[in-house]
C-alpha cells in the first residue's frame, strides 16, 4: 500500500505548483497591461531605437523569469501526473458491479434528463487559474473516473461552460462512482437545476474542477452532453 509520504509528496508539490503560478500570474499582468511591452512584443520602436516608455532591462528580467517559471512549472506538473497515476493504481479496490440493464458500454444521456454545464468565467489566454490544494483534496485525486463526456451538442451549456469531450468524471456534485450511477447522474442534475454544481474530472492526465449549473437552453435536457459510464 502507497504510504502517506507520496500523499504528502503531492500535496507539497500542488503548494510549490500555486506558487509558481501565483508568480507567473504577477508577471503577465504587469507585462500585458495597457501600454506593457506585452510577453514577446518589440522593445525598440518604429525607427529601431530603444523605447524610452519602458524600463527595458526590468522587462528582459521579467520575461527571463517567466521563461524559467513556464519549465518548473511543467516539471512539477509531469511529476505531480506520475505521483497521481501511482496513486490511482495503488488505492482503489475493485468496482462494484454496474447497474442492472447498464452494462459498461451505457452512456447517461443528459440530453434527455439533465445537463451537467460549467458556468466559471473564460480564463484569461495568458492567466492562469487554478484551485488551491486545499480545494483540490489529495484523496479526489486519487478517485478513479467513473464516467467519460463523449458526446456535447454544439451551443449546449455544457460547451459554453467549459466541459470538453473526452473529459472523465471523477465526482459530479455529491457522486463519487458507487452503484446506480446513471439514476443518481439524472437526480443529482436535476437537483441542482439553476444552481452551481462541482465537477471534477481528469483530462489529459490533469485534474481540473469545474463549477456546472445545469439549465434549460434551446436544446435537450439540462446541459446538452453524454456521459458514459467506464
Amino acid at each position: 500500500m502507497v504510504g502517506t509520504d507520496l500523499k504528502a509528496e503531492t500535496m507539497k508539490l500542488m503548494e510549490k505548483r500555486t506558487a509558481v503560478e501565483a508568480e507567473m500570474n504577477v508577471i503577465i499582468e504587469r507585462l500585458t497591461q495597457p501600454g506593457g511591452p506585452g510577453l514577446s512584443g518589440n522593445l525598440v520602436d518604429s525607427e529601431g531605437f530603444p523605447r524610452t516608455d519602458i524600463d527595458i532591462p526590468v522587462v528582459r528580467a521579467e520575461r527571463r523569469r517567466l521563461s524559467e517559471l513556464r519549465n518548473d512549472h511543467k516539471e512539477i506538473t509531469d511529476k505531480l501526473n506520475e505521483n497521481i497515476q501511482v496513486l490511482h493504481s495503488a488505492r482503489l479496490a475493485p468496482r462494484s458491479a454496474p447497474a442492472k440493464g447498464s452494462g459498461d458500454a451505457v452512456g447517461l444521456d443528459l440530453r434527455n434528463t439533465s445537463h451537467v454545464d460549467a458556468t466559471g468565467s473564460e480564463s484569461s489566454r495568458n492567466i492562469i487559474q487554478r484551485d488551491t490544494p486545499s480545494d483540490m483534496d489529495v484523496d479526489v485525486i486519487v478517485s478513479r473516473p467513473f464516467a467519460v463526456v463523449d458526446e456535447i451538442a454544439d451551443g449546449s451549456p455544457a460547451a459554453e461552460d467549459g466541459l470538453q469531450l473526452g473529459d472523465q468524471i471523477v465526482k459530479f456534485g455529491n457522486v463519487e462512482s458507487g452503484d446506480d450511477l446513471l439514476q443518481r447522474l439524472s437526480s443529482e442534475a436535476q437537483a441542482s437545476q439553476g444552481h452551481a454544481l462541482t465537477l471534477v474530472a481528469m483530462r489529459q492526465g490533469a485534474l481540473i474542477n469545474l463549477t456546472v449549473t445545469p439549465r434549460t437552453w434551446h436544446g435537450r435536457g439540462l446541459l446538452g452532453c453524454h456521459f458514459r459510464i467506464l
